[in-house]
């Protein structure tokens, strides 16, 4: 039997041709070339590198051919797959380049822009006067004193000189917690932090005190069952009615401006002797005659009702185990809701309390 005719190849096909494959390979690139965008440069990978692609079938003809032609036609192919698969490549790099640049142009958010998207809100203006008459007092050397808002019986009366019988009780209109042998009660002034300072700290003591307080008001355009009061308490050697008197001051220049002072009336308190009524020079008329007939925020009278004042009773520095005779002290106590609506002239208390945001945002966030 005689050997195979090496010269001669039957199974030779037309598509492994140097022509044939020189044209897959360049109808590749140029389809890669003028591909615009990733999803178009997919497809045209898909059509020349996939398994049905014109250079992948070549590809699978090698096989077929004796060995003298097989490495041909393999090299053939193979340089023409690589031309392509690095023209994809550059092709890929240059769109994803070009892809990116887009975006950055498109999708750019300017973060100096406003927006108004989502609402910034404001902080509570109760919240801010608190702040600021703490910072305020804060400056002047006081320190800023709390306690809980449900009470004992006796810090909250008792240890103010005002005793089970006293008749300024009645005075109170408060809210007492069950069981009544408990003897707890919502707070009805902020004046036992007071008492527990004098019990806990030693002389000289100056602490303001804010927060809120409770009575069983009924909710009207001028009480609110909870509403809010700073009180303020110093205790120290040879103070006196002067010495409130230039505190009050300072305190009323800095909330409602230079130009405005207090007076005092004479009142009762029982954990004050004397005690005051404290008014506010009118901040909008400033009492002035040519003025003060017509004014709205007075209502004529040059004054404002601002809150309460005196000089600590002996008998609550007894209670409180401080000695009378050595020490003397004055205190006084606003409300900051009032404070509120007579510095903005808000007509409707519960205007503080409805959850409105177009009433708190005029407020500001405070910071």
């Amino acid at each position: 039997m005689s050997a195979p005719n090496s010269d001669y190849d039957p199974k030779q096909v037309a598509a492994l041709g140097e022509d044939e494959v020189a044209q897959a390979r360049d109808a590749a690139l140029a389809a890669i070339e003028a591909a615009d965008s990733l999803d178009a440069l997919k497809a045209v990978r898909i059509a020349h590198t996939g398994d049905r692609s014109p250079l992948a079938l070549a590809n699978r003809e090698i096989g077929a051919l004796p060995p003298q032609a097989r490495k041909d036609a393999g090299k053939r192919i193979g340089q023409a797959r690589g031309a392509v698969n690095q023209a994809l490549a550059a092709r890929g790099a240059a769109l994803e380049a070009l892809e990116e640049e887009r975006r950055l142009v498109e999708e750019t958010v300017d973060v100096t822009l406003p927006t108004d998207r989502e609402p910034v809100g404001a902080r509570h203006p109760i919240t801010t006067i608190q702040e600021h008459v703490a910072d305020l007092f804060v400056a002047m050397g006081w320190e800023v004193a709390e306690g809980p808002e449900v009470e004992a019986e006796w810090l909250n009366f008792d240890a103010l000189n005002l005793g089970p019988n006293h008749p300024a009780r009645t005075m109170q209109d408060t809210f007492w917690v069950s069981p009544e042998r408990a003897a707890l009660v919502l707070r009805t002034h902020t004046s036992p932090v007071q008492a527990r300072s004098m019990l806990t700290r030693t002389p000289p003591i100056y602490v303001v005190c804010p927060g809120r307080v409770y009575r069983t008001d009924e909710a009207d355009a001028t009480h609110m069952p909870v509403f809010h009061q700073v009180e303020g308490l110093a205790i120290d050697r040879g103070l006196s009615m002067a010495h409130l008197k230039g505190t009050l001051d300072h305190f009323a220049a800095a909330v409602y401006g230079p130009e405005v002072t207090t007076r005092f009336r004479p009142s009762y308190f029982p954990f004050t002797e004397p005690s005051a009524e404290v008014d506010l020079l009118c901040y909008v008329c400033h009492n002035d005659p040519g003025a003060v007939a017509d004014c709205g925020t007075c209502r004529g009278e040059g004054w404002i009702e601002w809150g309460g004042c005196g000089v600590v009773n002996p008998r609550v520095l007894v209670a409180c185990g401080v000695d009378p005779e050595e020490y003397s002290g004055f205190a006084f106590g606003m409300g900051l809701d009032r404070t509120i609506t007579s510095r903005y002239d808000i007509a409707d208390l519960r205007d503080l309390w409805d959850g409105d945001i177009r009433f708190t945002e005029p407020f500001g966030v405070g910071l």
